[in-house]
């Protein structure tokens, strides 16, 4: 049987259960297509935190104990291995003993280029770069000021579905970018009903992105906030429906806070909604369908970036109404996924769902069972990146 490793982060990004869904959705899914996939993450002593964020040791933190939890309810005890100051301390398997299966392993993905332990990485088949933020990692890597570079890869994999196409400005850096969407496990997002009521748009975000503005070509492009100002009269616009966000955001945005919640944005907590993949579940379900903006580098350069949360609200059978990042590949508008480019055409957009929900949620599952499935997306990459399972 193959075996293939998966890294990322997932104790890094603790409370976080959309995070651990899209490391998870490479994991079982590779599973499901016959792979003994391995799991395997590495932490900082410095990054590890406890309840109330302040500095933890590894063996008291949530990010292990958010680590142990998602493993032990999805199976992976024996599989995945957090590794703290490169394999100093660990929860789970060992440095030593991930790299004995890393080095009889066919398959490396390396989501956002997360693991740097040279020996792992060199020591499997094919190692595949996973690019989930097109735009700001190739301008990283192209810019000589910035402290970033692409790891060697043998493949490099990108959400980004235009990335490298002539219509497309983002740079390449000289790499084949190999375009996916993002995989989803269908059977884990079954359908259920709506929730009674009106629509209740919904999305989990944070306000501000860590990264900060880049530059392509000499233009700055803004951030998810910077789009959210421009939208932030919208559920006003819209009759009979309501607004939320799970939104992180930090008390130094508390003008912003109120402004959102002064024209009727509803703003919960995702670490008290969301913070498991049980909770993230649960959240999408109780909601009728997503709005969501994107960040700029994404819209701006017509990237074709695909959102994993909006695969999740699909995969539920919730209609996904987000800013156009210019997809094509089946999700041209119609029913179930519905994109915007202006303020106003966000307001009837949303209004059409509502009018002819049934088929809108019925035509999302459609496009997720068509394009999205795990077994999909995922044999079609390994053909192309010509491993076996």
């Amino acid at each position: 049987m193959a075996t293939a490793i998966v890294s990322g982060a997932l104790a890094n990004k603790p409370r976080n259960g959309g995070e651990a869904w899209v490391r998870l959705s490479w994991i079982l899914g590779l599973r499901r297509l016959g792979f003994d996939t391995y799991f395997v993450e590495q932490i900082r002593s410095s990054d590890c935190v406890g309840p109330e964020g302040a500095a933890a040791d590894f063996a008291a933190s949530v990010n292990r104990s958010h680590f142990e939890s998602v493993v032990r309810d999805f199976g992976l005890e024996g599989w995945a291995g957090l590794l703290c100051d490169g394999g100093r301390e660990a929860a789970g398997l060992s440095r030593e003993q991930i790299g004995a299966a890393a080095a009889g392993a066919d398959l490396l993905v390396n989501i956002s280029g997360h693991l740097t332990i040279t020996e792992i990485l060199e020591g499997t088949g094919t190692s595949v770069y996973v690019d989930l933020d097109p735009g700001f990692t190739q301008a990283w890597h192209a810019d000589p000021a910035v402290p970033f570079r692409l790891a060697a890869h043998d493949r490099y994999v990108t959400v980004g579905l235009n990335v490298g196409t002539a219509a497309c400005p983002i740079p390449t850096g000289g790499i084949e970018w190999i375009p996916t969407l993002p995989p989803v496990l269908l059977e884990h997002w079954t359908e259920a009903p709506a929730p009674a009521g009106p629509p209740r748009f919904t999305t989990v975000a944070t306000w501000r992105s860590p990264y900060g503005e880049i530059s392509i070509d000499g233009r700055v492009l803004g951030l998810k906030h910077h789009q959210f100002r421009r939208l932030i009269d919208l559920p006003e616009r819209v009759q009979g429906a309501s607004f939320e966000i799970a939104l992180d955001i930090h008390q130094g945005d508390a003008a912003d806070l109120a402004l959102l919640r002064e024209h009727g944005w509803g703003i919960v907590d995702p670490r008290t909604v969301a913070a498991t993949p049980e909770a993230f579940r649960n959240y999408v379900l109780g909601s009728s369908a997503e709005f969501s903006v994107a960040q700029g580098v994404y819209t701006e350069t017509g990237s074709g970036w695909f959102s994993d949360r909006s695969a999740a609200y699909l995969a539920s059978g919730r209609p996904v109404l987000v800013q156009d990042t210019v997809l094509g590949k089946g999700f041209e508008g119609g029913r179930g996924f519905l994109a915007f480019t202006s303020p106003e055409e966000a307001a009837p957009r949303a209004e059409e769902i509502g009018r002819d929900y049934q088929a809108h949620a019925a035509a999302a599952r459609s496009l997720a069972e068509k394009h999205l499935d795990s077994d999909l997306v995922l044999a079609r990459l390994l053909e192309r990146l010509g491993v076996d399972g």
